[in-house]
């Protein structure tokens, strides 16, 4: 051992807390308190990790672009093998993410191992929809292509915009939520926000053709549907109004909250769309406004006709 690394181990031992071997029993105490509160009796089994989760969104989007995003230059023969042999490993790795999600679930339920079956089950039932994801993929690479004139090509808008990477975990997250790994979905969804500065919640309905140009402060609810064609622009909100609550005053989970948003809408930056409301096929929503009715099939809405219906007393927001 260098004389150099030694004096680094001494110097690091000697910042230590002297009394480090107080501090370990005091968070023991408070990790066994936090356990007591929850009704765990048992240590709480491994969660899903998002490290491993981040390299299997890696694996599957080189599987469905292994010509962009595989990283080689492949012949003819070798995109076939590429393909299978990447899918077969990200999915052995999901699988055992899986695993580690139904177990955890089954543990908060007083459960203590989960059936080994329902991970392959569901594992086998995302792969065969990942045609369908790439298919949707596919139209919401050329609606951004087509929708900003500043994409030199498909595959420019692929490998560079922020909104193509959210959605194409967005893509594979709600699949996973749909299949009951909401867990998992969150933590995909999550990577994805880290990344784009786009938050869109994977239990969210999202139909083709579906462009977010910039992306940079989107915000998608849970409970969002949003249609065909749908164009929004950076910092628009679709959220929800308020919060339901139940007779202990605890939040309602899961209930619909949040807008539907119909085929052929546009909406531009900042706006601000809460709760269910509906906003009508080919409606277009100006900049930063905010909505909080429903608006008809074929809508232009401004921040104008906003304050005007707030001032002159009618239906308002």
């Amino acid at each position: 051992m260098s004389a150099r690394i030694r004096s680094v181990d001494a110097w690091s031992i000697a910042r230590l807390p002297s009394d480090i071997d107080t501090i370990v029993t005091q968070l023991r105490d408070q990790r066994e308190r936090s356990l007591a509160e929850r009704q765990r009796v048992h240590r709480p089994p491994r969660l899903p990790s998002r490290k491993a989760l981040a390299g299997i969104v890696e694996k599957l989007s080189a599987a469905l672009f292994p010509n962009r995003l595989g990283g080689h230059d492949f012949s003819d023969e070798g995109i076939d093998y590429f393909v299978g042999q990447t899918l077969d490993t990200a999915l052995q790795h999901l699988q055992e993410q899986v695993r580690r999600e139904l177990r955890y679930a089954a543990s908060t339920e007083g459960v203590h191992d989960a059936d080994h079956q329902s991970a392959i089950d569901i594992t086998q039932a995302f792969a065969a929809q990942l045609p369908e994801v790439r298919a949707l993929l596919d139209s919401d690479l050329r609606a951004a292509y087509e929708g900003d004139p500043a994409a030199g090509s498909v595959d420019e808008v692929l490998v560079c915009y922020p909104g193509i990477t959210a959605i194409i975990h967005h893509r594979l997250a709600h699949r996973l939520h749909r299949l009951g790994v909401p867990l998992i979905a969150r933590i995909i969804a999550e990577i994805a926000h880290s990344a784009t500065g786009i938050d869109i919640h994977p239990g969210a309905t999202i139909g083709g053709c579906f462009f977010i140009d910039h992306g940079t402060g989107v915000v998608i609810g849970e409970t969002a549907i949003i249609g065909q064609r749908v164009r929004l622009y950076q910092a628009v909100t679709l959220g929800a109004k308020r919060f339901a609550v139940n007779e202990d005053g605890s939040l309602v989970k899961g209930n619909a909250r949040h807008p539907i948003v119909e085929d052929d809408v546009v909406i531009y930056a900042g706006a601000t769309i809460l709760g269910r409301v509906t906003l009508g096929r080919g409606s277009i929503i100006g900049g930063n406004v905010w909505l909080t009715r429903s608006v008809p099939s074929g809508s232009t809405v401004s921040q104008a006709q906003v304050r005007s219906e707030v001032f002159d007393g009618g239906a308002g927001i």
